[in-house]
């Protein structure tokens, strides 16, 4: 046991202590964070308050009826020729023309712009001209603009969890995705990186003779389980620090928002019609909030922690395998592809798992140690039974003591082995050997 810490220490430390680690873990989640954020960013800055000039020959529109969230609109009274030539001029982006029988013939409104217009600019325009001649065709068939105004319902439900005891809270299916598809990318990310990490380590000890030295004063087995924990330890430690600086930097990157000419739109808005703006406001966050507040955060917490540790345990194990039964990472690739493809398995079905994660699929798969590791973690935010939890848990542990027992098989020949090119049926062979 003290030769497995000793090992963990040293993988540990030797790794830590490098400046590549503290590089990686500090510009990591600012190169995420970037990523993310300034496209967003610019995308909103890019993203200015259209001007629309509109001619309105019918008399039906006023300024309240024209609000919108993303387009300006300005009503005018001149020739509709000199608007054409001039709109462009003025910095108006279209000029929109509403003749008199826009009632009754709604094909005669025009848009002049000095090129296309994007679909969701002209999807815009329309859907306000469209809810005005609406309310009038409501008018005229006798219905009150009051009685118009109750019809005009919008469907948001809130769904909400119901306990086994009859408690309930507030969910959120579309919060529950983003949080599901989080943690399963989350985990697809670490479980590639972290396990080539091993094989790597292992791959660069052989190739540099330095194992023939170590494997004389420690047992294969205990040093590939040291070298495989002490590299999980780094990669935990690293992963720790891009959460805690994600955060930070997200919060931080989050205040340019209110800068974005939209959202200066918006607070136009609130003051002019604040019922209006309203509609205007929602956020994506606020589904994430909700699936927050609804889910047992130390369960999914603690669930994470564990299909992380496990389920790179298991990897890294047949990861060490391939690095003792190869010299050198071209050499390795034949073998990394098969090891590779359970975890690029795994992440398609959890795919189907989020879209449906009661299914028969999803199921299986978050019991099959090779792919519960994510989808188990995409499942658990829509509340799992905690039979198939535990059941999930204990296969994934037999998983990996399985496939620990047939990477120290192979990793104890494998290791001391050079200069013969190394083939599937001959490390099968290899789990068989005495001794």
């Amino acid at each position: 046991m003290n030769k497995i810490l000793l090992v963990i220490q040293r993988e540990y430390l030797t790794r830590v202590q490098k400046k590549s680690f503290w590089i990686a873990s500090l510009l990591g989640p600012i190169l995420i964070t970037a990523i993310y954020a300034i496209p967003i960013w610019l995308a909103m800055q890019d993203k200015e308050v259209k001007r629309i000039e509109i001619l309105d020959e019918s008399g039906l529109f006023q300024a309240k009826d024209l609000v919108d969230k993303e387009v300006e609109f300005k009503l005018v009274n001149k020739p509709a020729a000199e608007l054409k030539a001039s709109f462009s001029k003025e910095g108006f982006v279209a000029f929109v023309h509403l003749p008199k029988n826009i009632v009754s013939d709604s094909k005669e409104l025009k848009i002049y712009s000095e090129k296309n217009l994007s679909l969701p600019l002209k999807s815009s325009i329309e859907r306000v001209i469209e809810k005005k001649v609406r309310a009038t065709l409501m008018q005229q068939a006798g219905i009150a603009s009051e009685v118009y105004e109750k019809t005009q319902v919008e469907i948001n439900s809130e769904t909400i969890s119901v306990s086994s005891t009859g408690d309930e809270t507030s969910s959120s299916s579309g919060g529950a995705m983003i949080l599901a598809g989080v943690m399963g990318m989350l985990l697809y990310i670490t479980l590639l990186l972290y396990g080539s990490q091993v094989m790597a380590g292992v791959i660069e000890e052989k190739s540099s003779r330095i194992i023939e030295v170590i494997i004389s004063s420690i047992k294969p087995y205990q040093l590939m389980l040291g070298k495989i924990l002490g590299v999980g330890m780094v990669g935990l430690t690293q992963f720790l620090l891009w959460i805690v600086l994600t955060i930070g930097l997200t919060q931080v990157a989050s205040t340019f928002y209110g800068s974005s000419p939209i959202q200066q739109r918006v607070e136009q808005v609130k003051k002019a019609d604040p019922e209006v703006a309203k509609t205007m406001e929602a956020s994506p966050m606020d589904e994430v909030t909700k699936v927050i507040e609804s889910t047992n955060i130390p369960l999914v917490l603690g669930g994470f922690l564990f299909y992380f540790l496990f389920g790179y345990l298991l990897y890294s194990s047949l990861f060490a395998a391939i690095g003792s039964a190869v010299e050198s990472t071209a050499e390795a690739q034949q073998f990394t592809f098969i090891v590779m493809l359970p975890i690029i398995l795994a992440f398609i079905m959890a795919q189907f798992t989020m879209q449906d994660p009661d299914s028969t699929m999803a199921f299986w798969a978050s019991m099959i140690p090779f792919t519960s590791p994510i989808n188990m973690m995409v499942r658990l935010p829509y509340g799992v039974p905690m039979w198939e939890l535990a059941t999930s848990m204990v296969l994934l542990v037999l998983g990996f003591l399985g496939c620990s027992w047939i990477s120290a098989r192979i990793y104890r020949v494998g290791i001391l082995m050079y200069g013969k090119k190394i083939t599937v049926k001959e490390m099968a062979k290899w789990l068989f050997y005495k001794g």
